[in-house]
This record gives structure tokens, sequence and C-alpha cells, in this order.
């Protein structure tokens, strides 16, 4: 980690989101052969990794990423260094599912210690319901195992706040002209900026530090090259807080899988509030009869002329 440089934006969270996960898929003579050399006993392909939310670059706030795979895996520990426009990802092969280590490390700027997240290895069809299970044994073979992100970087210092910020733009805005660059690093959380705002950052102070602009200065290259903020497919903006309006073949994450969480979320929770209407009623109704037991006991007590229990 590198030393801190000047001082810290005071009252902002800025966040951004990733995705990361494994993609499997068994191996097939027609869909995916074995490739030469592979043990006799793997039967399937698989990938993990660290990208962007619709595939933006990442590595200008994430410097490399360390995958530790299982000990019986040669080379277990892998470290990949940020390419940009890339993501962070091993290939490999095997016949078993594990948990994988993965350790987030940031760019100098951000002066952040690196952060770990965990991720299970999945092969084969999974789900909370066998129709779940089905749907995934349908799609292909492949078993997609993603999780999306937001990765929270709590009052940046200010090098590293004029990185994440310098770039993105309103929709609305006008593309710039002007000097273009790039940049070069915290723990995760989650919710995202509406689509039409560069989602920068989060401020807990009256006057919010507001990012983005059409000039951006490349402090460590070409000062004099211009570039063109462009979207991704999704229309999501580089170096934003965006997400996707809505899904795409092989981007599951987007405002329209946010409002289908959101109404299984609601759904449960009605569900939930039955079960403890219900259950109230049965404890208010075994207290009633409680009561009422006792009040006979008390009764045929007397009535034999003995003492009542309690």
């Amino acid at each position: 980690m590198a030393p801190p440089t000047g001082k810290r934006v005071k009252g902002v969270q800025i966040f951004r989101p990733f995705v990361y996960g494994t993609t499997a898929k068994p191996f097939d003579e027609k869909t995916n052969p074995k490739p030469p050399g592979v043990p006799d006993d793997h039967t399937h392909s698989w990938t993990v990794f660290v990208k962007g939310i619709d595939d933006v670059d990442i590595t200008y706030w994430l410097r490399r990423v360390q995958f530790k795979l299982h000990e019986s895996i040669p080379n277990h520990v892998r470290m990949i260094e940020g390419e940009k426009g890339k993501p962070f990802e091993v290939h490999e092969t095997g016949w078993g599912e594990f948990e994988i280590a993965i350790k987030l490390y940031y760019v100098p700027e951000s002066a952040e210690k690196p952060q770990t997240l965990y991720h299970h290895l999945r092969l084969h069809p999974y789900g909370r319901t066998e129709a779940e299970k089905e749907t995934m044994r349908l799609a292909g073979g492949e078993i997609i195992s993603w999780a999306y992100e937001e990765q929270i970087f709590n009052e940046p210092y200010e090098p590293f706040y004029e990185m994440l910020t310098s770039g993105a733009m309103p929709p609305a805005h006008p593309l710039p002209h002007g000097p273009g660059g790039v940049g070069g690093g915290g723990a995760a959380s989650s919710a995202a900026s509406t689509p039409t705002q560069p989602g920068h950052h989060k401020s807990n102070s009256k006057s919010s530090i507001s990012g983005g602009g059409g000039k951006v200065k490349d402090k460590d290259k070409d000062k004099d090259k211009e570039v063109q903020m462009i979207r991704s497919e999704g229309g999501v903006l580089e170096r934003s807080a965006m997400i996707p309006l809505v899904n795409r073949p092989g981007q599951p994450f987007s405002r329209e899988t946010e409002q289908v969480e959101i109404k299984k979320l609601q759904e449960a929770m009605v569900k939930v509030e039955e079960m403890v209407k219900k259950s109230k009623e049965e404890v208010q109704r075994k207290e009633a009869r409680l009561k009422e037991l006792k009040a006979e006991a008390a009764a045929a007590a007397a009535a034999a002329g003995a003492p009542a229990g309690k």
C-alpha cells in the first residue's frame, strides 16, 4: 500500500459496481472439446473472474487481483495484473467444486488495503428449487455463478478522488473535445445511482463535491491525447457508478434485475408478515386455552376441598 498523499475528501463515499464469479461448462466433443493434455478425470472447463459492470474498464481503481485456487491445482495462487478494458480472470479445468479466495489490490493512489472476497466454484446445476436447477440444465450446459457487488471508497484522498471522478458525464452532457486521459484502487456494499446520473459519489456533507466534467487531464501519459467518453453497449459510461437499464445476453445485472429482486423481497415480506400474524393468533389461542384449563383445575380442586396447585 502506497503512503497517502494529499488530504481526504471529507463526507464523501464513492462507489463503483463490479461483478465477480465463475462460469463452468462440461466437456463435450461437439460444444466444448477437451484440449490436449487435460487429465482424463477433468470433466469441466471453468473461468473465475472480476470485471466491471457491463464490461466497462475498472483498472483505474483496481490494479491487480489474486485468485487462490484449490491446493491440488498447480500454481494454485494466481496474480493477475490489470489490463485496460480486460477482465481479471483465470481459466482452468477440473472435476470438483471448491471455494476460491479473491483478493483485490487497489491502485497505489488509493492508499487502500487489499480486500478479500470468497466465491464457491459451481460445476453443476444449482438453485433453491428443482425448477431453477432444471432451467440451468437447459441453458446449454453452462453453469453461471456470478455476484454483483459495489466497491465503496470512504473519504478518498484527493488525488484518487480525481482519478475516480474525472471522465464520466451525465447522458445529456456533450462529448468532450478537450484534453482527455486515463488514470489508475476499499470494501464492498450495495446501491447504485439512477441511470440518468453519473453516480460518482454519495455525500454526507451539505454541499456535495461534483465529479465528472468534459475535460480530463492525464497526469501520467500524453497530455495532448484527445479522448471521448463513450458508453458501453448497455449505456453505461466509463468511470461512473451507472448500471444498465435492462438485461442483455451475458449481462444479467441491471435496473431490471434490481426491480425483480425488489419484487421478490416485497413478496417475501408479505409472506413473513402473514406467518407472523398466524403465529401470534396461534399463541393467543393457546394462552386462552391454558387460562381455561387453569381455571377448570382450580375449580375442581376447590370442589374436592384441596388447595389449588400453581
